[in-house]
């Protein structure tokens, strides 16, 4: 088998022991190249892609890769592999599902946390000088506990149970919608109720986002989305840049209307300086505030990543042998 890399090869490298893999595999590495042609030149006659969960795998490079058998994206999404060409190939198209809902529930709650307690600003008022009218002008407005808070869930796949198991521990009321509710013992099990996601959006104090990114997730969270929260209310997303429209996220916060925003994840990746919410907070001080960001780490964590490469390399080795993977995603 002979392995192409998409994806950063120091990562590989940190979870792979390849002294337990077979001696006539073959790897090549790419990195994060786009051009087909250059891709086609290093490794064209590959059996198997490994992708970044935000790397493009287009048709033209699919169709053109005789030996091609599976591509297995490095997270959960996939959503940059054309599913119809590899359809049509009989590519296998895999993911890590569930791997990461423990650590991305923890960071959606770090999150929540981060934004009550207006951490971000705190640290910086401390390093100015100002840590007693921080202290004084917060202690008046009162500091709410994450365990008041009406959070409601949207889409509630792994990671949306994960995070509702964590929020009950704080003792949070938690709703959720998804497609199809959960059944009245499950909703018992995991202390949450279901309300459509227009409800959640006008009665709930958190609003966090747990939804795919695809054509009709795209921009989810739009001005009309918006003008239905809750006033004052908060925004969580550790699911993807590309479920928020920026223009309309930074409207409802200067507006008032959303109170603040905690973002693992922006539109487009990788975030560069000039995109739009980072260039909104730099010129609006007041609007920075009501912001936290990190760099789309939900997922990263020790664990995730071994469980991750134990699925990615007994995947690959299934299909060596000519045995159906796990966690297929297309219909090949």
């Amino acid at each position: 088998m002979k392995i192409m890399f998409m994806t950063l090869r120091d990562r590989v490298e940190r979870f792979t022991d390849f002294n337990a893999l077979p001696k006539d595999w073959e790897y090549v590495w790419a990195g994060y190249e786009k051009n087909i042609e250059k891709l086609l030149e290093m490794g064209g006659d590959a059996d198997a892609i490994l992708a970044d969960a935000i790397a493009p795998v287009p048709g033209d490079l699919i169709e053109a890769m005789p030996n091609l058998k599976i591509i297995h994206s490095e997270g959960v999404g996939y959503e940059g592999v054309d599913l119809a060409a590899a359809d049509r190939k009989h590519v296998y198209v895999c993911n890590n599902r569930g791997a990461n809902k423990r650590a991305v529930a923890e960071q959606t709650v770090m999150l929540m946390l981060m934004v009550l307690r207006r951490a971000a600003l705190g640290h910086q008022k401390v390093l100015e000088g100002q840590q007693i009218e921080a202290k004084a002008g917060w202690s008046m407005e009162g500091i709410p506990e994450l365990g008041s808070m009406h959070v409601g869930i949207i889409g509630m796949g792994d990671i949306g149970i994960e995070t509702a198991k964590l929020l009950h521990a704080f003792g949070c009321k938690v709703s959720y919608n998804k497609r199809y509710p959960l059944s009245p013992g499950l909703e018992e099990e995991y202390h949450v109720s279901y309300l459509s996601a227009e409800n959640i959006l006008k009665n709930c104090d958190i609003v966090s986002l747990h939804i795919p990114s695809n054509k009709d997730t795209f921009e989810y969270m739009d001005e009309e989305k918006f003008s239905m929260m809750k006033e004052g209310a908060i925004l969580i997303n550790t699911a993807r840049g590309e479920v928020v429209k920026n223009e309309a996220l930074l409207s409802a916060l200067r507006s008032g209307r959303l109170a603040a925003a905690g973002l693992d994840t922006l539109a487009p990746e990788p975030v560069k300086s000039d995109n739009p919410v980072v260039t909104a907070m730099k010129e609006d001080a007041g609007l920075a505030a009501k912001i936290t960001l990190s760099p789309h780490i939900g997922g990263l964590t020790l664990q995730t990543f071994e469980k991750i490469y134990s699925t990615i390399w007994g995947n690959f080795a299934k299909v060596c042998a000519g045995e159906t993977p796990v966690n297929v995603v297309n219909k090949p």
